[in-house]
């Protein structure tokens, strides 16, 4: 039995009362090149790490945080639908995971929607939060995806989608599998209501969602190294039996073969959203949009008399 873990941190806790904001571990570690940096210093940064480059995940107010005008959004109320309809149990109860996961994050489940402004143009953001079950695909999540499509398309704002996902959520089995096809109407209202839909794809966007609404945006943004693709690199070695090229199913991979239309770094992601969403919306960019002095009077040419003669 630890004594101080079990005895003495948790008598502390309780005298101060207050609740950490941030996490046990203050210092992080870089997957790529083991560089410890401070919580502080990495969330200040956009949860880049400051030398090697690597975006780490992001969760979904941070997103939405960096996405808007202030800082500040209204959120797009998500309808609740019937949990674990099939009864769902492996190791543990499905209904007992999804509460955990619930209780964890703080909302109902993988999908947050915000509506806000982007340089003073009104959109609508979706956030997938891989940290809540792996940001699967199930009811819960395709409803959200679906009702903030048609909040979009229904009030002819673009709409921003940041994948993060394994894939389908296999306690939910074919129900879980519906909503590609349900997620893909909602694409279609919005191309119908003529508003764009970009679609960011961040570390991992995989499985089902690769193959529905993530890749079925107008332009396609993905960040820096992230892993995109259907099945992974692993399974599709052990299926073909040969060895994949470097950086297969990365984000640099994919521009250079056509499969994404550009790579961004977070730092000039908002800047990147804002220019393409004015362009796609006929609307001016923040730059032009500044209004240059009158001319002069005096520098403006004399009128020519109109001619009189017959």
């Amino acid at each position: 039995m630890n004594w101080i873990k079990n005895f003495v941190r948790p008598k502390i806790s309780g005298i101060l009362g207050t609740k950490r904001d941030v996490p046990e571990n203050m210092w992080v570690k870089c997957p790529e090149t083991g560089e410890m940096v401070f919580y502080r210093d990495l969330e200040a940064n956009q949860f880049v790490i400051p030398r090697s480059g690597y975006h780490m995940r992001m969760a979904p107010e941070a997103r939405l945080k960096h996405t808007f005008d202030d800082e500040k959004w209204t959120d797009i109320a998500l309808p609740d639908v019937v949990v674990d309809p099939l009864k769902f149990r492996d190791e543990r109860k499905y209904a007992d995971r999804l509460k955990e996961a619930r209780a964890k994050a703080d909302r109902k489940d993988a999908i947050v929607a915000g509506r806000g402004h982007i340089d003073g143009l009104e959109a609508v953001a979706v956030v997938q939060d891989f940290a809540f079950m792996g940001g699967s695909l199930g009811m819960a999540a395709g409803e959200g995806i679906v009702t903030a499509m048609f909040e979009a398309a229904d009030n002819k704002l673009p709409l921003i989608l940041y994948a993060a996902s394994g894939g389908a959520r296999m306690q939910e089995g074919i129900l879980s599998l519906m909503q590609l096809p349900r997620t893909t109407v909602g694409v279609q209202r919005l191309r119908e209501a003529g508003v764009p839909y970009i679609v960011v794809l961040t570390h991992p966007t995989t499985g089902g969602v690769t193959a529905s609404y993530a890749m079925l945006g107008d332009i396609h943004i993905a960040e820096p190294g992230a892993l995109i693709g259907f099945a992974g690199p692993r399974v599709i070695e052990q299926t073909i039996r040969e060895k994949l090229p470097d950086g297969f199913q990365r984000s640099e991979y994919l521009r250079e073969h056509g499969m994404v239309d550009m790579v961004v770094h977070r730092h000039e992601l908002r800047a990147t959203l804002s220019n393409v969403l004015h362009m796609l919306m006929r609307q001016p960019t923040p730059a032009q949009a500044v209004q240059l002095p009158a001319p002069d009077e005096a520098s403006q040419p004399e009128a020519v008399p109109a001619d009189t003669e017959a």
